[in-house]
């Protein structure tokens, strides 16, 4: 009786012990689509200020009230593919439905062609566009060149990049990876 007792008291933490030490019984698929930001860099280390001249990262933290996810676009000049993912980051926001207000969408474009500039207040009124604070320049996660390649940056309510899309990235993918991430938060 004693040794079946301990069987059902300790088998469970040996038998635990022993997958965590093996990998043994470990799912090894990610459930993710975007890309891991290793390590998640701070929002502050981009040095960039909103249209309000404030700076980017006063957004975020656990200090702050109703901070939210960000979408950011990053891209050198802004060609088709960096104007697909603006597109991308609106549709997909409007696909949120109830979890939409959740999400503020922003670009950092180093460059922008001028018949952007002049559909922006019509197709974009509510991206709000970056700029990098004066005497600065940002400093990007790892694997991520917004002059080469215009990419979606994903900013959690802390402020940490997290995770990262490019054009190869379908909306559906991204719409999915928001969906679980809101649904897992409790924060934003």
């Amino acid at each position: 009786m004693a040794l079946l007792l301990f069987a059902v008291g300790f088998g469970p933490m040996l038998l635990a012990t022993i997958m965590y030490y093996t990998g043994w019984m470990n799912p090894t698929e990610i459930s993710n689509n975007g890309v891991l930001v290793q390590p998640p860099l701070a929002v502050a280390e981009l040095q960039l200020n909103g249209a309000d001249g404030e700076p980017l990262s006063d957004r975020f933290g656990p200090e702050v009230e109703n901070a939210e996810w960000l979408m950011l676009v990053t891209a050198g000049s802004c060609a088709k593919e960096c104007e697909e993912l603006l597109y991308l980051a609106r549709q997909v926001n409007i696909a949120l439905g109830k979890s939409a207000d959740r999400l503020s969408r922003a670009a950092y474009l180093e460059q922008i062609p001028a018949d952007l500039a002049a559909r922006w207040e019509k197709e974009y009124a509510t991206m709000e566009q970056l700029e990098h604070q004066p005497g600065s320049s940002p400093i990007w996660p790892e694997g991520v060149v917004p002059s080469q390649t215009p990419e979606i940056l994903l900013v959690d309510p802390f402020g940490n990049i997290m995770m990262r899309y490019n054009s190869d990235h379908s909306g559906k993918q991204m719409l999915k990876d928001l969906k679980q991430l809101m649904k897992l938060s409790q924060i934003g």
